[in-house]
């Protein structure tokens, strides 16, 4: 899993009114959970954004100031809801001996056998929830979809990654390719 280097301070004041002048100064409130502790940190916005606004996942390096650095996944995120600006981040430690739960994004690879004759590709999930160790978690779920024809579908049940388990249902469907009316039009004519 990729890594990316926060710099981040203790906040001393919790509450509205603080978490509003924290924000005016470009900074965002911040909460660290662990087994060692519960922390109230702020971050540099402008740093936090390439956490969130991204299709990958990142294990992020908190580098408190006049503190150790800890490694940890973000748990939640808030937005304004106009500007989306992040309001506040809540972050989980991780350590190599205990699973996490994080989101990855699915990555299609290959070129479907039934899109190729006139189906349509649909991906119905972008991220699937899976726990596992760090050391074990890729950054990408891919999925094969060559073998695929008209009507096929893969599904959570399907995949396979050592190390891995995923916490999505096993019955959703998270590719499929689905007819379309070339395609239709087409085995009505070759039946003919």
């Amino acid at each position: 899993m990729k890594t990316l280097s926060i710099p981040a301070k203790n906040r001393s004041k919790t509450g509205k009114a603080d978490s509003r002048n924290i924000r005016r100064q470009g900074l965002v409130p911040c909460n660290l959970y662990g087994p060692s502790g519960n922390f109230a940190l702020m971050a540099d916005e402008r740093h936090l954004k390439k956490l969130v606004f991204t299709p990958e996942v990142f294990l992020a390096e908190l580098h408190i100031e006049g503190g150790p650095t800890v490694r940890a996944v973000v748990k939640e995120t808030q937005f304004h809801p106009v500007t989306d600006r992040i309001l506040h981040m809540d972050f989980h430690e991780v350590s190599d001996d205990r699973p996490v739960k994080v989101f990855l994004p699915v990555r299609i690879v290959g070129n479907a056998a039934g899109v190729r004759a006139g189906g349509r590709l649909k991906t119905v999930v972008r991220k699937l929830q899976v726990q596992g160790l760090i050391k074990d978690l890729p950054d990408f779920v891919d999925i094969d979809v060559t073998p695929l024809e008209i009507g096929d579908s893969i599904r959570v049940k399907d995949l396979k990654i050592p190390g891995v388990r995923f916490l999505d249902s096993p019955q959703n469907v998270i590719v499929n390719v689905a007819a379309t009316r070339a395609s239709l039009k087409e085995e009505a004519s070759a039946k003919s």
